[in-house]
């Protein structure tokens, strides 16, 4: 029995499906069902069954679940307290449009300001509880997860529009993922505009989605800053809607202060300076070559 085992399992049964599992470990789908296959063999167990189109415990896996999540946790733990002397390490998860636009200027300025290693994932809004409370990530950063134990801050207030070009059709809304999670603030403002599953459209990121826009192919939901300078070269347009602008809130989340790291209560504190919410703000400004240093982005496996 391992962590990578154990970890798949809880994956598995908090998500309800090997695939968000896979997704959010960052692994693929036969690695996963690998892992939890060994399990089930080593502890003569199912653990999990099909119900629809969900995974739901057995009677085994319901015993199993509490203490096999506060082994990932630990054993998380466990790796941080041998390496004392290495440099301390922060790993954030932001969803796709986040992920997309401000992680490498993000990351770029606080790792150049502070001497820790940063590395981003992408994990939507339902996977964050999980990611932090299993120490597989010590921030996360987009919209408001909910969870037992878990702290909030507001980082920056924005507004999402509706964008498209101004002869195009407006009959498909066209997405990037993060348009994907349902507790994101693309998913609020569509079911707000009472928009047909079968009139949207996902992309593989929300820079292509913003260019079929551009092209007439639909419209499209966006944050009003990330796409400023495409309004203001003309490329795309402001639709009128009824429900735009729409507020909403970049949201920090780690675990409460007790259980967090040093590098996620650091990492908190420089989301509140000046050149965080300027970076946030405007991160197609970029930065200076001389101080530019790539974060690395790594897939959520133990």
């Amino acid at each position: 029995m391992t962590l990578s085992q154990l970890g798949a399992f809880v994956f598995v049964a908090r998500l309800g499906s090997v695939k968000a599992a896979a997704r959010a470990l960052g692994v693929s789908e036969p690695a996963v069902s690998q892992s939890l296959g060994q399990l089930r063999r080593h502890l003569g167990d199912p653990l999990l069954t099909r119900a629809g189109d969900r995974m739901v415990l057995t009677e085994g896996g319901r015993r199993l679940l509490g203490i096999a999540a506060q082994i990932v946790a630990l054993g998380a733990e466990a790796v941080a307290a041998v390496q004392p002397g290495h440099p301390a390490r922060l790993h954030v998860v932001m969803d796709a449009g986040l992920a997309e636009y401000v992680a490498g200027p993000l990351l770029c300025l606080f790792t150049q300001r502070k001497s820790m290693d940063a590395s981003t994932g992408v994990a939507g809004t339902a996977e964050v509880p999980l990611l932090l409370a299993s120490r597989l990530a010590d921030v996360a950063l987009g919209a408001q997860p909910a969870g037992e134990g878990l702290v909030s801050r507001p980082v920056l207030r924005c507004h999402l529009i509706v964008v498209g070009s101004p002869r195009g059709r407006r009959d498909h809304w066209l997405v990037g993922p993060s348009g994907t999670d349902p507790a994101g603030d693309t998913s609020r403002l569509l079911r707000l505009l009472r928009v047909p599953e079968s009139q949207v459209r996902v992309f593989a990121n929300q820079t292509a989605a913003w260019k079929a826009a551009a092209e007439g192919a639909g419209v499209a939901p966006a944050t009003a800053h990330l796409v400023a300078s495409q309004l203001r070269r003309g490329e795309l347009v402001a639709i009128d809607t009824a429900a735009t602008p729409l507020p909403a809130y970049w949201y920090a989340t780690t675990l409460e202060p007790s259980a967090r790291s040093a590098g996620a209560g650091t990492f908190l504190d420089f989301l509140t300076t000046p050149a965080a919410t300027q970076i946030m703000r405007t991160p197609d400004d970029g930065i200076p070559r001389s101080r530019f240093r790539p974060p690395v982005h790594v897939s959520i496996w133990s």
